[in-house]
């Protein structure tokens, strides 16, 4: 643990920094002299008479929510690939990997491109959260209907689950409206565009979820390192274990891409970049997920924001591209 906490506070500064460039970037670029005086401002209250300036409302109204979202919805698929990485004993398990950015991205194009706003603007966040919770509910029916739970069935049980769910997505896009083709695109290829301070509790309830019982658990978590029948040895009902961890991340990952699409990759980077720092232990990797996956994060919307300005491109695009050279990386160390 010495290690992680000789790299918590760089971490943390460079987190901190790149929440300031990220609401700095923009159509409209603020220096980042004037982005920490206006959040003063709105942490202080200290106004004046005048009120919030136009900086200050796009500041704080239009750019943190932005960056706050960033930094949840990284840091929560962080932690959400560390644990399927270590439950599934696979160095490439990622949550589009078993169905569940599948199952909640098609949730979101059938209001998109069949049913439209029946609930307001609560429909699509409801409608991709029931679709990543349904996905992973086939999958656990799936692998309880099998003698073998092992980590093997679970990856098998998610793929199928995944194509499934692709499928549908692709009929619903071809078989609806096709004036709802750029919506469509957001959603299958992720954006931090609709963060608002009313959705950020969304994330934030997936980010704090995954959070907290991945640190009540890391015990058990460090036990499956060492195989299953060790863990048992040691008091682990595995399956079970296997089963929860399972349907949290999921819960995590619905609510992350019922509002940002799907994000690819990321959750498949980070646990390999946070053993880097911190080893393997779960006690300090799990910070180090969280901390790198929400630079992650704010680095690809910044890349996003930036590399076709004023046009933004679809964060999923930049995170897929570092993805694939990550991977082909992690091909040429094996």
């Amino acid at each position: 643990m010495q290690q992680s906490t000789a790299w918590l506070l760089p971490a943390l500064g460079l987190l901190a920094a790149l929440v300031v460039v990220a609401i700095a970037v923009g159509s409209t670029p603020i220096p980042a002299s004037v982005v920490v005086e206006a959040l003063s401002r709105s942490l202080t209250g200290a106004y004046g008479e005048a009120g919030p300036t136009p900086i200050d409302r796009i500041v704080v109204d239009l750019r943190l929510p932005r960056a706050l979202l960033a930094v949840m919805v990284g840091a929560g698929l962080g932690v959400v690939g560390c644990l399927l990485q270590t439950v599934t004993r696979n160095d490439l398990a990622d949550p589009f990997l078993f169905g569940l950015s599948s199952g909640a991205a098609a949730g979101a194009v059938l209001v998109i491109t069949v049913t439209g706003d029946v609930l307001g603007i609560w429909t699509l966040p409801i409608a991709a959260f029931v679709g990543g919770m349904l996905a992973s509910a086939i999958v656990l029916v799936l692998v309880a209907r099998l003698r073998d739970q092992g980590p093997a069935r679970l990856i098998l049980a998610g793929l199928a689950v995944s194509f499934l769910f692709m499928a549908v997505t692709n009929y619903l896009v071809f078989a609806g409206d096709q004036r709802a083709a750029h919506s469509v695109l957001f959603w299958t290829l992720g954006g931090l565009g609709l963060a608002r301070w009313d959705l950020l509790p969304i994330a934030l309830a997936g980010a704090v979820v995954i959070f907290v019982f991945a640190q009540v658990s890391y015990r058990r978590l460090d036990a499956l390192l060492a195989g299953d029948d060790t863990a048992r040895t040691l008091g682990v009902n595995v399956d079970a274990m296997r089963r929860i961890t399972f349907l949290v991340c999921a819960f995590a990952t619905a609510a992350f891409v019922s509002i940002t699409g799907v994000i690819g990759f990321v959750g498949l980077m980070v646990p390999h970049l946070a053993r880097g720092f911190v080893g393997p232990m779960h006690k300090g990797l799990i910070i180090m997920s969280a901390i790198i996956g929400a630079c992650l994060l704010l680095a690809s919307d910044i890349a996003a924001r930036t590399l076709l300005m004023p046009q933004e491109l679809p964060i999923g695009i930049v995170t897929t591209a570092l993805g694939a050279v990550f991977v082909l990386g992690l091909l040429r160390r094996l």
